[in-house]
């Protein structure tokens, strides 16, 4: 059976098209990003004739139509929204969305003698020799009388001239655009392939972006729960968005789905913003216990999973579970406690959290947890808690991640989500990961690595000052202001046998620490630097931070995992020093994670 078809639409037929929900453009209610000089170079390549590029629908089956009709065949767009709005801008005369979610116009001028086009200005709407917009041609109800009153207004331009641009301006409602047409039985993956094939710029189009689109042509409700997911995402970066959201988009803003995210516009917490990909693969988890958005995309194309044939009758009962696992996703409680539970492991800065998906199947999995009414609250955090820190730890969703996604859920859900834990840590974490792999992997120069990172929470969890510090805690350091200290110099190291960034710049060197506490010990040598500390605990006069207590200042060793034998680091020893570190780091995440 052949992959693809190719035709050939006029505009006036292709517009009449979308007008019919015929061919779907999940796009519609997102922000048009094409500027109007855009717009005006699509209407100037149209008129000349010139190719203005395919689009490429995908087919689905059962989509709703406008009047509660069922489309056999409906067409989603997936390349080529933003010249659809335009030509529904300036043929058709409709509004796009803006960025603030208003609908507004983009009008498009011609002149027919000098056969330009322009955006409309106030100086082209006063000068009668320009049709001020196209759009007021292409819908007038005689064309006849538009040209004789046009004619009217410029007695001398020249009308032979005017007649003949008129026609090859009224040519571009006939104008033929080609229509890639993929089949509907093309899984996302290939449906992928070849759009990146055919697209010039090679731009990916991710299986979440299908879900998206595949949301959107379930009718009006289909249309709001994409906008759920879509608006969900912009105001948890940008709050300010709801009041153009309530404003102007009455459609959306006459379901529960806006009350349902509405909390948003207070919110100011940025641990976790997930992007509409992020929400798609959590729903796949909640909703219907798969690790890939193209599953997603079969459940609601009513593909049944066992025999791969399309039940019509799946679609209703999909959508009620995409729903259900939405509104579970965008509550207001869910959320915060996920993220207070997440923050009370230590991760309490976005920076902390170098995997989105580690975010992602966490959130999925506490939300799958509160259904389990039998488990208690500790429990619950317990788990969750676990699990994102193992992940983090051993990369657990990094890579080909689905297929481990839908093996874990299906694991969770046979053997119970404690002793499946149990299993995993028993593979994963074993003494040897703690004692050998761990140390290792903190063998790098990265502070993004999530074995650092880590550490840094388990710091926080623990309540640890900074090095050196007598009261300021890492966890304050990382919310406001702290400095990534080396505990040897950079400087020294330099100047003794030290020269590159891969040996100075070991995460196993750098401990968090005051701005002021940095800039006192600057480039001195553990040895002195230590010595005046030595010389602050015996006198009480203060010289480099605040300690003043030798069992203090173990203790702020033993809480920044520094070797106590410190004073004793020379270049000569440094090597020696980074192992003995890197022990301790990883003996401290050991501690922290055994005590979640």
């Amino acid at each position: 059976m052949a992959k693809y078809s190719v035709t050939q639409s006029a505009v006036t037929q292709l517009l009449a098209h979308v007008k019919s929900d015929h061919i779907a453009i999940p796009e519609l209610q997102r922000p048009f990003v094409w500027d109007s000089i855009k717009v005006r170079d699509l209407m100037d390549s149209l008129y000349k004739g010139y190719p203005v590029g395919y689009l490429i629908t995908w087919q689905s089956v059962g989509a709703k139509l406008k009047g509660g009709q069922v489309a056999a065949h409906q067409q989603i767009l997936i390349d080529g929204q933003q010249r659809i709005t335009a030509l529904r801008a300036a043929v058709a005369g409709l509004k796009v969305i803006n960025k603030k979610y208003k609908a507004v116009r983009i009008t498009i001028a011609f002149n027919p003698i000098t056969e330009e086009f322009a955006t409309l200005t106030p100086v082209i709407g006063k000068n009668p020799q320009w049709i001020s917009d196209i759009s007021e041609y292409f819908n007038a109800d005689s064309p006849l009388s538009f040209a004789r009153e046009y004619l009217e207004r410029n007695p001398d331009v020249d009308a032979k001239t005017f007649e003949t641009n008129l026609a090859r301006l009224e040519g571009i409602k006939n104008a033929q655009i080609g229509i890639i047409g993929l089949a509907d039985d093309l899984d996302v993956e290939t449906v992928s392939e070849i759009f990146i094939r055919i697209n010039s710029k090679g731009v990916p189009l991710s299986s979440a972006d299908f879900a998206m689109s595949k949301i959107a042509t379930y009718g009006d409700r289909g249309r709001n729960l994409r906008k759920l997911i879509d608006y969900f995402c912009h105001l948890a970066v940008a709050p300010h968005a709801y009041a153009d959201i309530n404003e102007n988009d009455h459609e959306f803003a006459g379901t529960p789905y806006l009350k349902a995210i509405s909390w948003l516009k207070d919110e100011a917490e940025d641990l976790y913003d997930p992007e509409y990909s992020d929400i798609i693969r959590v729903t796949g988890l909640v909703g219907f216990s798969r690790g890939k958005a193209s599953s997603i995309v079969s459940e609601l194309s009513g593909r049944d999973p066992e025999t791969r044939r399309v039940d019509e009758e799946r679609i209703p009962v999909a959508y009620d579970k995409l729903e259900r696992a939405l509104l579970q996703i965008v509550n207001n409680y869910h959320f915060d406690n996920f993220l207070m539970l997440i923050k009370s492991a230590g991760f309490i800065t976005p920076g902390m959290v170098n995997s989105k998906n580690a975010l992602n199947f966490a959130y999925a999995l506490y939300l799958r947890l509160r259904e389990d009414k039998g488990m208690s609250e500790g429990e619950r955090k317990r788990i969750v808690k676990r699990w994102f820190v193992m992940s983090m730890l051993t990369g657990r969703h990094s890579g080909s991640f689905e297929s481990t996604w839908e093996q874990d859920i299906r694991r969770i859900g046979e053997q119970g989500p404690a002793n499946y834990l149990k299993q995993v840590e028993e593979s994963e974490l074993s003494d040897a990961f703690w004692a050998v792999a761990l140390p290792a992997a903190l063998e790098t120069t990265s502070t993004v690595s999530p074995f650092f990172q880590t550490f840094l929470a388990a710091q926080v969890a623990n309540n640890s000052r900074g090095f050196l510090s007598k009261g300021i805690t890492v966890a304050a350091m990382q919310q406001q202001s702290g400095d990534i200290h080396h505990i040897v110099p950079k400087d020294y190291l330099q100047k003794n046998g030290y020269p590159d960034r891969g040996d100075y710049n070991q995460v196993a060197n750098f401990a968090l620490t005051e701005t002021a506490i940095n800039i006192s010990i600057s480039n001195k040598p553990p040895m002195q630097y230590m010595a005046e500390i030595a010389t602050q605990t015996e006198s009480a006069q203060l010289i480099l931070g605040e300690i003043t207590d030798p069992d203090d200042l173990a203790a702020n060793l033993a809480e920044n995992a520094v070797p106590a034998k410190l004073a004793q680091v020379t270049a000569g020893s440094y090597k020696e020093f980074l192992v003995e570190r890197r022990k301790l780091m990883a003996a401290t995440i050991h501690d922290y994670y055994q005590a979640l």
